[in-house]
């Protein structure tokens, strides 16, 4: 049961990240942390960068009053607080290693894949020391096995390096992190709600909600870009709530169009972009012959679907996020049965 005082928190989580994003994009702008929009005809470098620590800002603003209000209002005795505190240091750690590689710039090489995996590594660190989540677990024709030491020693920085990384992969059009995150998250604070982790539900939502600040600045035409420094954040908060909630099945199949995106990304050896070759209409054409991301195949499959034969960028992301949501509903139908 979720306490009404406790909602506060989420639109504290929004209100910062809204309030404070105007004054991060002219402040960026000033000092030239600015990216290309690569989606568009002229692709000026105008469009303020790494939006996204003022939205993991919001969120640990957020998740921070939550603990307060548990602590002082409810006398709370602080045995979920050491969760939420080491979740909260993924959250950073991840964070650090994306501010990281987009000051490095993603066009001149940024972290080399190793090195982002390996970083990325010491943020699933909290995690392991606190033995968070059930090391049993279920598996298809063998039942129930207990893992012991392997569950805090390999699945969970397993979990936490597979979701930070592969989150980043699906991205590069206007609104499409956010959205993604925005529905993954509310998804996954109805499925916490439900098996009885309230608080896990609250903390989702604060990073909802300060998403859904975010897309507005994020949204066609974009004023802000989230970089690295936001999808890491939000890759790290899904593997944390999935382990700490122990619903790591359900959490893996919302996570499909993100495996679908990685296989096909490893089809051009992680090296080629998903971004699409605009027109002057600013309708988008596929960059190559293959496919190499949902990016492409939404492009593909509007072309031969509308009637004009064109593909718009905030279309591309309305078919992903359509996409997202059916998985998401299977994912539901699969969790009820």
């Amino acid at each position: 049961m979720v306490e009404p005082i406790l909602l506060t928190t989420i639109f504290v989580a929004f209100f910062c990240t809204f309030l404070v994003l105007p004054y991060w994009i002219k402040k960026v702008k000033q000092i030239g942390l600015v990216w290309e929009d690569m989606n568009k005809p002229s692709r000026k470098k105008d469009v303020a960068g790494s939006g996204g620590l003022v939205v993991v800002f919001g969120f640990i603003l957020g998740v921070l009053l939550y603990i307060a209000i548990k602590t002082f209002y409810f006398q709370n005795d602080g045995n979920i607080n050491s969760y939420i505190f080491a979740l909260i240091s993924v959250i950073l750690l991840s964070s650090i290693v994306g501010l990281v590689d987009d000051l490095f710039g993603w066009q001149e090489g940024g972290l080399s894949i190793r090195s982002r995996i390996l970083i990325v590594l010491f943020s699933a660190i909290p995690l392991m020391v606190i033995n968070a989540g059930e090391s049993t677990i279920a598996l298809p024709f063998i039942g129930s096995v207990n893992l012991g030491l392997l569950y805090p020693l390999i699945i969970i920085p397993v979990g936490i390096v597979g979701a930070t990384t592969t989150f980043n992969f699906l991205a590069g059009y206007n609104g499409l992190e956010a959205s993604q995150g925005i529905i993954i998250l509310s998804a996954l604070a109805v499925v916490t709600y439900v098996t009885g982790n309230s608080w896990l539900s609250v903390i989702a939502l604060c990073m909802a909600a300060s998403l859904l600040a975010f897309y507005v600045f994020n949204k066609y035409p974009a004023k802000v870009f989230p970089g690295d420094v936001m999808t890491y954040s939000i890759g790290a908060l899904i593997a944390g709530i999935a382990i700490l909630g122990n619903i790591e099945k359900i959490a893996t199949i919302f996570f499909i169009p993100y495996i679908a995106e990685t296989i096909l990304k490893l089809r051009g050896k992680l090296k080629i972009q998903s971004f699409g070759k605009p027109n002057k209409d600013g309708s988008l054409e596929l960059p190559h012959n293959k496919i190499y991301g949902l990016e492409h195949l939404a492009i593909k499959i509007l072309k031969k679907w509308k009637k004009d034969g064109k593909a718009y960028e905030w279309e591309v992301v309305y078919l992903i996020n359509g996409f997202q949501i059916a998985v998401i509903l299977l994912g539901f139908l699969l969790f009820l049965n």
